[in-house]
């Protein structure tokens, strides 16, 4: 897929708005940020199932920080941390590595050209490279107060590289930083394998990856949760929005449910 058909898709962002303005000394508040119009419209319609204001005040997330986000692809969190970040704090994008396929390559070179483009929004954003279990060196200069993670866990299952991935969060971490993980929900007791053909990947699942790599597990929300997601479609999650990967079949219904059931948990890395 080359970058022309992503940007159709929605799945890059070359956004022209105008930058976020603020008096000198003044800091947006995160609803502020949410609200601002470098947000990408097609992304913003996703807020009534992604939360984003409610989700980052869930962790904690302040403008002071710095803050590893774990494979943002085409940077729909990005529009909100990196503005919000940018006048005291330091965004990293712990991206995938490009020369993996061309689709990886032309969303990454979207990504970074969204940052090129708007230097006053973007100025303290940074670029790594995580692909696990190879590449998992993102620990920023002094260690990172936050690593987010959005819908990305399944995947790690898929290649079995969870573990290492969750190590390297707790390495890039400081003592008592917050790890922040959303991902689309399982029901109790499914398999592993149902959780790579499915892409719904179980809370127990989540939490033991996290404990066994040295996190403590401090709270949970249902912020992002859809009790209409019924979670049993031929194409898995990727049934639902925004994916729609069973095309028109059944489009209608699937965009009533809307997007997945999630779970959102906050760890911490125990300070020693």
């Amino acid at each position: 897929m080359n970058l022309t058909s992503l940007l159709a898709r929605g799945c890059i962002a070359l956004s022209i708005a105008l930058p976020l303005m603020t008096q000198a000394g003044t800091t947006l508040t995160l609803e502020e940020v949410v609200a601002g119009p470098q947000r990408t419209p097609t992304r913003v319609k996703r807020d009534v199932y992604r939360h984003p204001a409610q989700t980052l005040a869930f962790f904690g997330l302040r403008p002071d920080q710095t803050v590893v986000e774990i494979w943002p692809g085409g940077g729909w969190y990005t529009e909100i941390l990196a503005p919000y970040l940018n006048q005291h704090g330091r965004y990293y994008a712990a991206q995938v590595a490009p020369e993996m396929d061309e689709e990886r390559a032309d969303e990454v070179a979207g990504f970074e050209n969204t940052l090129s483009h708007q230097p006053d929004l973007y100025s303290h954003a940074a670029i790594l490279t995580f692909e696990p279990p190879q590449r998992v060196d993102i620990r920023p200069a002094g260690g990172a107060d936050v690593v987010l993670t959005f819908r990305n866990v399944h995947n790690w299952l898929k290649d079995g590289s969870a573990p290492a991935a969750f190590a390297a969060f707790y390495r890039a971490l400081k003592p008592g930083g917050v790890l922040g993980v959303e991902e689309h929900r399982a029901a109790p007791g499914t398999s592993l394998q149902q959780m790579i053909d499915t892409g719904y990947v179980s809370e127990d699942t989540v939490i033991k990856l996290a404990q066994d790599a040295g996190f403590k597990l401090v709270a949970r929300s249902d912020i992002n949760a859809n009790p209409k997601d019924t979670k049993d479609y031929p194409n898995g999650v990727w049934s639902l929005p925004p994916s729609y990967k069973g095309g028109d079949q059944d489009r209608e219904r699937f965009a009533a449910i809307g997007e997945s059931d999630r779970m959102t948990l906050k760890f911490i890395k125990p300070a020693r």
